[in-house]
């Protein structure tokens, strides 16, 4: 089988390729498909914004596409950024520009009330119409200021009591494991084997 993931950022395309690598998936991303038109992300969800994704890539590719969205959703902000995550402080937004908004909309918010969560849609689609999605979540607290070089995002700012560090500090296998795109990706993988070729099916989602 061959996939091809619905993005040109490396860091996103490399953590779900890590994830799949070893079931014998023949793993593109949209680099490999220049031609390729992605759709504006003008959904009001992030399951809404993955299938969206996904269905472009299948249907200019003919071949099954994974698409994700994500995002981060702060308790004291009433969910922001939320499905802005990527373009919290302009549509050219850099990862730093983001940082620097979320850590001035946090100002003098003490650190126990700065709750937050990570949350992952990856949606798959067949060309035969097929479809199914798959959500994961991590909770954390968005820390004072950014610490770490891993990830990408705002993992410098997201701080994870358990662990004791911020996302970017965590090795690439330890964010692996307790991603909100990895739990996702858990779920996607046990689903793979038993994927459907025809069009008949039912949508489904988890």
């Amino acid at each position: 089988m061959k996939i091809v993931i619905a993005t040109k950022n490396s860091h996103k395309a490399w953590e779900i390729y890590t994830m799949l690598k070893d079931l014998g998936i023949d793993i593109e991303d949209l680099d490999c498909h220049p031609r390729v038109s992605m759709p504006e992300e003008d959904q009001s969800t992030f399951k809404g914004n993955a299938l969206k994704k996904a269905k472009a890539v299948a249907e200019q590719t003919r071949l099954p596409a994974l698409a994700d969205d994500s995002g981060l959703e702060v308790d004291a902000l009433s969910g922001r950024p939320g499905i802005f995550s990527a373009r919290y402080s302009g549509e050219n937004a850099t990862d730093a520009d983001n940082n620097k908004k979320l850590l001035k909309e946090l100002k003098g918010i003490p650190f126990q009330k700065r709750s937050a969560h990570y949350t992952c849609v990856i949606a798959f689609v067949d060309p035969s119409g097929y479809e199914a999605t798959f959500q994961g979540r991590c909770d954390g607290i968005i820390a004072l200021e950014e610490k770490g070089e891993g990830g990408f995002g705002y993992d410098p700012l997201f701080y994870l009591p358990r662990y004791k560090k911020t996302m970017a500090e965590l090795t690439a296998d330890e964010k692996n494991r307790i991603s909100h795109r990895a739990k996702a990706l858990v779920r996607l993988r046990k689903h793979l084997s038993a994927i459907p070729r025809d069009s008949g099916e039912k949508k489904q989602s988890a």
